[in-house]
C-alpha cells in the first residue's frame, strides 16, 4: 500500500539523506531525492509528492524561503527536519507553513511515526471526507465537532465558546505543533495583539476541566517557546 505514496526528501546531507531514504522504501514508500532547494522545488512541482521532508540548512536556499514557495501554490504536508534547535526557528516554519519539525538527530521511529500523523491529519483535513467530521477520541476523551460537545468517560464537560474553539483546533490538529500565534489568530482574529496571556488562562481552564491531573496532562502537551500539541486519536 505505501508503494503508492510518493515521499520527496529535500537534504543535502548525503549520509542523512540516505539513512531516511532506507527507512522509507523498507516500508515500501516510493521516495524522490534533491540534495538541494531548487532541485526539491522542481521535483515537487513535477513529481507530485504526498510529502516533503525538509532540512532548512541547504546550500542555495534557507529552508524557510522553500516552504513559503511551496505555500503559495500547495497544502502538501512538510515536515521539518533541521540541527536547529531555537524555538524561534521551529515557530517560525511552523508559521510559514510546514506541519512538523524534527530535530536532528532522530530515530526512524519518531520519523516514521511524525510521517503518519502527518497523513492523518491531511486525510481529515479533507472536506469530502467522513474523517473531518467524525468526533475525536482519546484516552477517554470524546469531542463532537459537530454537536459541539466534550465529554470524558461518559460525562459531559461545558466549555465556553473560546475554550471549545481552542480545543478543537488542537483536536483536528492531533499529534502536530500548533503554534501560539496560530492558535491566537485562529481564535481571536489576525488583528488581535500578540500576548499569550489570554491564551495561557483558557489552556488553564481547559487543562483543570479535562485532565486528571493539570500538572502531568495526557491530552494537550505544551511544547515550550512554540505551542501546543494534542494527543494523538487511540
Amino acid at each position: 500500500m505505501n508503494q503508492m505514496i510518493r515521499i520527496l526528501i529535500i537534504e543535502d546531507e548525503k549520509n542523512i539523506r540516505n539513512f531516511m531514504i532506507s527507512v522509507l522504501t523498507a516500508q515500501q514508500y516510493h521516495v524522490i531525492s534533491a540534495a538541494t532547494a531548487a532541485e526539491g522545488l522542481s521535483q515537487a512541482a513535477s513529481q507530485c509528492p504526498d510529502l516533503i521532508l525538509l532540512d532548512l540548512g541547504l546550500p542555495d536556499m534557507d529552508g524557510i524561503e522553500v516552504i513559503q514557495k511551496i505555500r503559495i501554490w500547495s497544502s502538501i504536508p512538510i515536515i521539518v527536519i533541521s540541527a536547529r534547535t531555537q524555538e524561534d526557528d521551529k515557530v517560525e516554519a511552523l508559521d510559514k507553513g510546514a506541519d512538523d519539525y524534527i530535530t536532528k538527530p532522530f530515530g526512524n521511529s519518531e520519523l516514521l511515526a511524525r510521517i503518519r500523523t502527518a497523513f492523518r491529519h491531511s486525510n481529515r483535513m479533507q472536506t469530502n471526507d467522513p474523517l473531518a467530521h467524525r468526533p475525536y477520541h482519546s484516552h477517554g476523551l470524546t469531542i463532537d465537532f459537530e454537536k459541539h460537545q466534550v465529554n470524558r468517560d461518559g460525562q459531559n464537560i461545558h466549555f465556553t465558546q473560546n475554550e471549545f474553539k481552542i480545543i478543537a483546533l488542537l483536536a483536528r490538529n492531533c499529534g502536530r505543533v500548533m503554534t501560539y500565534d496560530k492558535l491566537i489568530e485562529h481564535i481571536w482574529g489576525p488583528y488581535s495583539e500578540n500576548d499569550n496571556t489570554i491564551l495561557r488562562v483558557n489552556m488553564a481552564n481547559i487543562r483543570r476541566k479535562i485532565e486528571p491531573n493539570p500538572a502531568e496532562p495526557i491530552y494537550i502537551f505544551t511544547e515550550i517557546g512554540v505551542g501546543y500539541r494534542m494527543a494523538e486519536e487511540d
